[in-house]
């Protein structure tokens, strides 16, 4: 495992590939999500950097995140070329599980795909610009969720495998989006919904259609959860009322006071960026 160098001193500087910023609910459900910005093997906290001045330059250099070899262009959040087109993660099937091929014979990596797709996953609710419903391994919950900036989530079914979530979630696509509206997101001003009624509507709207997922997989294939609903806080001190983006490719040199944190944006007084959008970047933070 890499050496974690944590930096959290004034005047500090630090340089390394991003990789997606690490999010982790806080102690107490009342206070925010904790944030840490990773460069390489540094991590720099950032709920305390809040309304301070924050750097980002951009080297030029891309590194894979898979191989570690050096790329002109980042492929798939961080991948070289030659990865994005040989690895499993980086196939069409893991956006639309729905089209899964493992049983053609046709998986790229099928040790992968069986780790990875052959496991319980879960269909939930979540509230981050409006209701959605997604899909995500039960062991990524609720990483998957702060990902997204949600407020709110609720799992609503668990499933035995990747497909066969992807089959849930087309059926609750005819009723509810698939996509969060990042930009309402980052304004913060959507508002709290009661999912727990919203998945009872859904789920008497959709009952014939999960009856028949049901006895096409089984009927112990598609199981209903009963959880409370789960509620996040961001480390937000000033919402912006026009959301400007970033792009390291166009502006290599990224700066502004440091306003806030949600999902994997850093929301500054000079605009927002997604760092996960630059996985892979080698990235001075000072």
């Amino acid at each position: 495992m890499p050496r974690v160098i944590e930096a959290a001193v004034p005047g500090f500087s630090v340089q390394g590939c991003l990789s997606k910023m690490a999010a982790a609910l806080p102690g107490r459900q009342d206070q925010p999500v904790v944030y840490h910005l990773r460069a390489g093997e540094h991590r720099v906290a950032l709920n305390e950097r809040i309304g301070e001045p924050l750097s980002l330059r951009w080297t030029g250099a891309i590194a894979c995140t898979h191989c570690g070899r050096a790329t002109k262009k980042s492929f798939a959040q961080g991948h070289c070329y030659p990865c994005f087109k040989r690895l499993a993660q980086c196939d069409t099937c893991i956006m639309k599980p729905e089209t899964c091929h493992f049983f053609q014979g046709t998986c790229r990596e099928p040790e992968w795909g069986e780790r990875h797709c052959f496991q319980p996953h879960i269909v939930y609710l979540a509230n981050s610009s409006g209701l959605k419903v997604g899909i995500t391994r039960k062991t990524q919950m609720p990483t998957r969720w702060l990902d997204q900036g949600a407020i709110q989530a609720l799992p609503i079914l668990e499933v035995d495998t990747r497909q066969q979530s992807g089959f849930v979630e087309m059926l609750f696509k005819e009723q509810v989006a698939d996509r969060t509206n990042w930009r309402a997101m980052l304004k913060g001003d959507v508002e709290t919904m009661d999912l727990s009624a919203e998945r009872d509507r859904l789920l008497t709207l959709l009952a014939d259609g999960l009856h028949q997922l049901r006895e096409t997989h089984g009927a112990d294939a598609i199981r209903l959860l009963e959880q409370p609903a789960q509620h996040f806080h961001y480390p937000v001190s000033v919402f912006p009322k026009k959301v400007v983006s970033h792009n390291f490719d166009k502006q290599p040199l990224v700066e502004g006071v440091l306003q806030g944190v949600k999902g994997q944006y850093l929301i500054l007084d000079s605009g927002v960026i997604n760092l996960r959008k630059f996985t892979g970047y080698e990235i001075q933070v000072s």
